[in-house]
């Protein structure tokens, strides 16, 4: 357990929904999403170690999804006997432990492309599917241990958002974003270590909600082949004109999809 409490952003009133956000992110991009559901469901978005205005990760030892999951403990603690995940990238990997961890507790999880890359490694060492977010990882490391987190930055955006990504964004926004990638390693780390065995999921037997973009990356999409087939309860849905960061750059169409889900599950 630790002693860092996480930010928290928190609205509306009735089931509570946990909404975890992306890498490079914050708690900020499920703005949308809150506003949606207020009227039925308390929305909690909590941004993670060393994002938005939680404290940076404070051990020396590499971090692992339970350390993210041992973060989040006093908000579960809070969220009544029952509560829904909503999960994007990394956020959704985390969510997908929590449900593991407390599967009594899950009502429901919506996940938009969880990157719980694992599944795949456990299956076979590299050369896999899932060789292009470890390449796009050792570049960004390489680009930090040279002094430039802009260009890790840019590595990491363009892997996940298309070539050209991180020439595009906002001049305003780079800072923060390239700030965030210095922990790119770790989130790997976490990501391709994580012991938890595809076969696990077959016992998670509660409604999932998996989304993926149609122009996403194989990385993400071994990991959805994998996961889609063996959770017991799951409807998958394609938006063919996304990619990876489909719930920040399309937030009401993947908001939509998810307050259409919820009503399903809650009625």
């Amino acid at each position: 357990m630790t002693s860092v409490q996480p930010h928290v952003k928190e609205a509306g009133q009735g089931p509570a929904v946990l909404c975890l956000h992306a890498n490079a992110s914050h708690a900020g991009q499920w703005k949308g999403l809150m506003g949606l559901l207020a009227d039925r469901f308390q929305l909690l978005a909590v941004d993670s170690y060393g994002s938005g205005q939680t404290p940076d990760w404070h051990s020396e030892r590499t971090i692992s999804l339970q350390d993210e999951v041992d973060l989040l403990m006093p908000v579960l603690d809070r969220m009544g006997e029952k509560f829904t995940l909503v999960g994007h990238s990394y956020g959704g990997a985390i969510a997908l432990k929590i449900a593991l961890l407390f599967p009594h507790r899950v009502k429901a999880l919506a996940l938009f492309e969880p990157t719980f890359f694992s599944v795949v490694e456990h299956e076979s060492p590299s050369p896999n599917d899932v060789d292009g977010i470890r390449h796009a990882v050792a570049a960004a490391g390489a680009a930090l241990d040279n002094g430039d987190p802009h260009l890790a930055a840019q590595h990491f955006i363009d892997f996940w958002m298309g070539q050209g990504s991180w020439a595009k964004t906002p001049e305003e926004r780079k800072p923060a974003v390239a700030a965030s990638v210095r922990n790119v390693r770790r989130w790997g780390h976490a990501l391709f270590s994580e012991p938890t065995v595809l076969s696990s999921f077959g016992q998670l037997n509660v409604p999932v909600l998996y989304m993926v973009g149609g122009k996403s990356q194989l990385s993400a999409h071994a990991v959805a082949k994998r996961l889609v087939a063996t959770l017991p309860s799951v409807e998958l849905i394609e938006f063919a004109q996304m990619g990876h960061m489909g719930p920040v750059t399309h937030p009401d169409v993947v908001n939509e999809a998810i307050s259409g889900f919820l009503q399903k599950v809650f009625s």
